[in-house]
């Protein structure tokens, strides 16, 4: 594709030769000739000097600076490189098409109905009474529990797992080892101290264009419902508890645990092993740093760090006076020494 091309496609404003062949894309450090790639970040613009590119999105107004000698590198302007980028991909990369048909060793109920253009394939299991939208794919080993609703272009890999009565909404995507309507911790003390199993009659429900990536769990609930948000992106090891509610277009990353009734809201980002206790809401837009406890309400429109989870700029007040700890303490040993001795 020629570089013109590529810039009419994805609306940038080209600075540059445009007829340079582009065959690909790459990361800054890793692009070689013939590729384009991006700065979205500015602690890359070093790289801009030697990288082997030719050409790269960048917004407006950013000086690309070269080596002296160095090859030409062309910019495409865009107010959003790295969504430019990311659609650049789709320019270069063909994913694998999936015919449709049921492979012969899938097992499908006779009650089950399954869209058009729909591929079930091998080792696949779906049950009873499930419901399957048009040009859905459930890529191998995939289980569909009794009763599942589910809509049109779903995408399920291997081993992901959707359990009875749970709702699935149109464009939904299940990476490998997904678990939706799991049980959840649902237990009651027994007068012997043992544990009685309670019942979790509440599906899962995933509206339109949610994600959920690999060996994540979003729980069933005791009763009522548990839903995630139209849009929103689930990353790997996520688990969320059971009646739990996730607003659309949020992000929980990697490890992220809900504890069972937590209330996130639209928009917000739960970055890497955040935990929150049950029965609390974070609000719309508010981001939560990572490794962060939450154990009360969070504002919207807030930025939340630490453990307990305080607003950012209190936890980085506290982190500092933390870091002067054993300065404060050799002080104060000193003082406690000179009235012990009485030492002016």
């Amino acid at each position: 594709m020629k570089l013109q091309e590529l810039a009419q496609r994805l609306e940038c404003l080209l600075e540059g030769a445009p007829g340079v062949e582009i065959h690909g894309v790459a990361g800054i450090e890793q692009a070689g000739p013939g590729e384009v790639t991006f700065l979205a970040n500015r602690r890359y613009a070093p790289n801009l000097k030697t990288t082997r590119a030719s050409a790269v999105f960048v917004e407006d107004g950013v000086e690309v600076e070269r080596e002296a000698g160095g090859p030409a590198l062309a910019k495409l302007r865009t107010k959003n490189p790295y969504l430019s980028f990311a659609k650049a991909i789709e320019l270069f990369y063909e994913a694998p098409k999936y015919a449709p048909g049921i492979h012969a060793t899938a097992v499908v109920a006779k009650s089950a109905r399954i869209g058009a253009g729909a591929h079930i394939g091998p080792y696949c299991f779906v049950d009873e009474d499930a419901v399957i939208g048009e040009n859905a794919v459930l890529h191998s080993f995939v289980t569909i529990y009794r009763g599942a609703r589910i809509g049109t272009s779903f995408f399920a890999h291997a081993h992901a797992v959707v359990r009875e009565f749970c709702r699935i909404g149109d464009r939904v995507i299940l990476q490998n080892g997904v678990i939706i309507g799991g049980d959840g911790l649902g237990y009651a003390k027994n007068p012997d101290g043992t544990w009685y199993k309670m019942m979790q009659s509440g599906p899962a429900v995933l509206e339109d264009d949610v994600e959920v990536q690999a060996n994540a769990c979003i729980d069933r609930a005791t009763v009522g419902e548990t839903r995630i948000g139209r849009g929103t992106k689930i990353d790997d090891l996520v688990l969320v508890g059971h009646a739990s509610k996730v607003g659309g277009n949020s992000m929980l990353c990697g490890q992220v645990g809900l504890a069972g009734s937590t209330r996130i809201g639209e928009n917000c980002i739960l970055a890497g092993q955040v935990g929150t206790a049950g029965h609390l809401t974070v609000g719309d837009g508010a981001v939560i740093t990572a490794q962060s406890g939450v154990p009360n309400d969070v504002p919207a429109q807030t930025l939340y760090s630490g453990y307990p989870a305080v607003e950012n700029r209190e936890w980085l007040r506290m982190m500092a006076a933390l870091r002067r700890l054993p300065e404060l303490q050799k002080r104060v040993g000193e003082l406690e020494e000179r009235l012990a001795t009485g030492k002016e």
